[in-house]
């Protein structure tokens, strides 16, 4: 990288050729240059070229998260030893405040301990089963079946109606 920036800017070049340089990694700075007067400009192309290749933007990698199992939101590795005993006490919380027909049994944590090729834990196999398990606990609508959290289940059947054959 140190090299290419030696080897272009050291030669003697137009000021202009070292703008369109500049300007060709922003393709939105390019745009606003391009409406002033460029036909008296000399164009280098393979600067320019070189300039979008050395740029193009990198994968951005996201960090890993896991599945809360109670919730299904995703949390980060470190924060989600935090997130579910409070997540386990706000679930204990909401349900002992629901109709005792509409309570749940408590979630179980998914025992999934995949651990692939390189020892580290299968993340995906484990988000899969903590997402199956917080579908679980979804309680289906008596009137069009549709699911819902307990608590949001009432608030559903409030304005749920049947459906009205044609």
């Amino acid at each position: 990288m140190h090299t290419f920036y030696h080897a272009f800017f050291s030669q003697r070049r137009p000021h202009h050729q070292l703008n369109l340089f500049l300007l060709s990694c922003h393709p939105l700075l390019l745009k606003k240059y391009w409406k002033r007067s460029f036909n008296s400009i000399e164009i280098s192309y393979s600067s320019a070229y070189l300039g979008l290749f050395h740029y193009l933007p990198t994968m951005i990698r996201r960090p890993p998260t896991i599945v809360c199992y109670i919730c299904g939101r995703e949390y980060g590795t470190k924060s989600i030893a935090i997130h579910e005993p409070q997540c386990l006490k706000k679930w204990h919380n909401e349900n002992n405040l629901l109709p005792k027909e509409l309570r749940r049994p408590e979630p179980k944590k998914p025992e999934l301990r995949t651990i692939t090729a390189k020892g580290f834990y299968d993340l995906d196999a484990l988000n899969e089963a903590a997402w199956t398990s917080a579908q679980s606990q979804l309680v289906p609508c008596n009137i069009c079946g549709r699911t819902f959290l307990s608590d949001r289940l009432i608030v559903h059947q409030r304005s749920c109606k049947p459906k009205v054959a044609k």
